[in-house]
């Protein structure tokens, strides 16, 4: 049987950071919200003078409110403790979150795909890389699909930037162009020479 852990705070973390503020849905009513629970193969707990390092191996599963991750690993770095016999339910101080192969990440109707997905509090940023995928719904209901070599989320300005992007989305309404507008222009033809005066 897998190991199952329930940290509370990692379900608000996750979807705070994962799709940019303003792309947060309301916060649930009491009745629908879920404790964040955790299976995987298994798990270890490292507790360091400054850092408590929580790792998760082996058909990783992350579910909580509005929120599913998968991933091969999963590693959760949290501040020091202030007792090691603390309750996991209490670990609310995030350094990182780091998900490893084949991560796939479904919030609502977003959705994100990558081989390493780094969610950092302290720098307000989520950083997907290893082929990653976004896929966001346009205001039609079609999807937005932005690829690259790096996409990074900056939560507090409210920014995606994608490295060697390319976006795929909705197509254009027709703006009215004729073949003849699309048509290379020709070279200008130069005046010809005005003729010599005797």
């Amino acid at each position: 049987m897998k190991p199952t852990c329930r940290l509370l705070p990692l379900a608000a973390l996750a979807a705070a950071t994962l799709f940019g503020a303003n792309s947060i849905p309301p916060p649930p009513t009491p009745a629908t919200e879920q404790p964040t629970v955790i299976t995987a193969t298994r798990q270890k707990i490292v507790y360091g003078d400054k850092e408590t390092l929580i790792t998760y191996d082996g058909a990783v599963t992350v579910s909580g409110t509005n929120l599913r991750i998968l991933c091969d690993h999963l590693e959760v770095v949290l501040y020091k403790l202030g007792d090691k016999s603390e309750s996991l339910s209490k670990l609310d101080r995030f350094k990182s979150l780091i998900a490893t192969g084949r991560v796939h990440v479904t919030q609502g109707d977003r959705e994100a795909s990558s081989g390493r997905t780094e969610v950092l509090p302290g720098e307000d940023k989520i950083v997907l890389t290893e082929d990653p995928v976004v896929t966001l719904p346009a205001k039609d209901g079609s999807p937005v699909v932005m690829k690259g070599a790096r996409i990074t989320y900056h939560r507090g300005r409210g920014e995606i930037e994608v490295e060697q992007a390319v976006t795929t989305g909705p197509s254009l309404k027709d703006l009215g162009a004729t073949p003849a507008d699309l048509a290379p222009a020709t070279p200008a033809t130069p005046p010809a020479p005005a003729p010599k005066q005797p």
